[in-house]
């Protein structure tokens, strides 16, 4: 059963596809053209939107958050910088649909994240958060990031000044010799990513 009538709505966590740009495209433009949570100035459209599903699905995880099979938010990680010796640290991104603030969306997009980003073999994950966003602040200390610090005055939007708080969660020891991370795609199908997407793993 479904949301309606009053019956508690069904939720799932699944990768995303590129056929969810024009959903998770819908998502993200408010905070585009309404905050400066977002420093882009111009919402992408969604076969933009389906082009950077595709581009990061190449090798990190992109998850939609369905409610009742609506997606209603996203979250995933991408490249922190080119540079090899970054292999194993990626960096986060989460929104969930203005209208669904406040039911624990982000907060179930970002345990699976979490968890398939632990389940690939990333060592760090990090969250670049405009300031001052304590919702978010909350979110991520919650999934056990610790405040890095902050950029501030770092990006001109609405008229004004933004900072950046940099958050960051370890994901696995300091091996001497870690193993390669292992793609998003090898792991399509299997129970391990399964249980990841239910958020197991994610501690």
């Amino acid at each position: 059963m479904g949301g309606t009538d009053g019956a508690t709505p069904i939720i799932r966590v699944r990768l995303a596809t590129p056929e969810d740009g024009a959903a998770c495209a819908a998502v993200y433009a408010p905070y585009v053209t309404e905050t400066a949570i977002s420093f882009e100035l111009v919402p992408p459209t969604a076969g933009e939107m389906a082009g950077r599903i595709a581009k990061v699905t190449a090798h990190w995880p992109w998850l939609v958050v369905e409610v009742d099979g609506v997606v209603r938010g996203y979250a995933y990680a991408t490249r922190h910088r080119e540079r090899p010796a970054y292999d194993w640290t990626t960096e986060s991104t989460v929104y969930v649909h203005r209208d669904f603030h406040g039911r624990g969306l982000g907060r179930t997009a970002m345990r699976s994240l979490v968890a398939v980003l632990r389940l690939q073999g990333f060592h760090l994950v990090v969250a670049g958060i405009t300031a001052p966003n304590p919702g978010s602040f909350a979110l991520h200390r919650s999934l056990g990031f610790t405040r890095i610090g902050e950029f501030e005055a770092i990006g001109w939007k609405s008229d004004g000044w933004h900072g950046v708080e940099f958050w960051g969660l370890e994901l696995s020891p300091r091996d001497l010799v870690p193993d390669p991370v292992t793609p998003i795609g090898e792991l399509a199908g299997t129970p391990e990513l399964a249980d990841a997407l239910e958020g197991r793993g994610a501690s």
